[in-house]
C-alpha cells in the first residue's frame, strides 16, 4: 500500500494519475515529481518499490505544501480577506461568487437553493 502525505494511493492506478489524489497536486506538478525521481509515469503505483516511493515521498515534501498545511493555508488567507474588508472577503462572506460571475440568473452553487420571497399584497381601495 502506497501511502504519501497520509494519503493511501489507489493501487490500480498509473503513478502519474495516483499522485493527483493528494490535495496540492495535479497533473503537471505529479509529472514534474515522478520526472525528478527517474519514474516511468505509465508504471502503476503497486509496483513502485521502496526505494522509488521514498524518492516520491521525499520530493513531495521538501518541495511542495500539501495536504493539511495547504488547506490550512488557503483558509488563512481567506479568513485574512475576509478581517481587511476586502471585495473578495465580503464576497465569502456573503457567499456569493468571488470572480465578477454575474449572479441575476446564476451561480447555485455559491448562493444554495433558491428562496422564493413572496410579492406585496395589493392595496384594497
Amino acid at each position: 500500500m502506497a501511502r504519501i502525505a497520509g494519503i493511501d494511493l489507489p493501487r490500480n492506478k498509473r503513478g502519474e494519475i495516483g499522485l493527483t489524489y493528494i490535495y496540492g497536486i495535479g497533473r503537471s506538478r505529479a509529472q514534474k515529481i515522478l520526472q525528478e525521481a527517474q519514474i516511468d509515469p505509465n508504471i502503476k503505483v503497486e509496483e513502485w518499490d521502496d526505494d522509488q516511493l521514498g524518492k516520491i515521498r521525499g520530493i513531495i515534501q521538501e518541495s511542495f505544501k500539501v495536504e493539511g498545511e495547504l488547506r490550512s493555508e488557503v483558509q488563512m488567507s481567506i479568513k485574512r480577506m475576509m478581517d481587511i474588508g476586502c471585495y473578495r472577503g465580503i464576497r465569502h462572506r456573503l457567499g456569493l461568487p468571488l470572480r465578477g460571475q454575474h449572479t441575476k440568473n446564476n451561480s447555485r452553487t455559491r448562493k444554495g437553493k433558491r428562496k422564493t420571497v413572496a410579492n406585496k399584497k395589493k392595496a384594497v381601495k
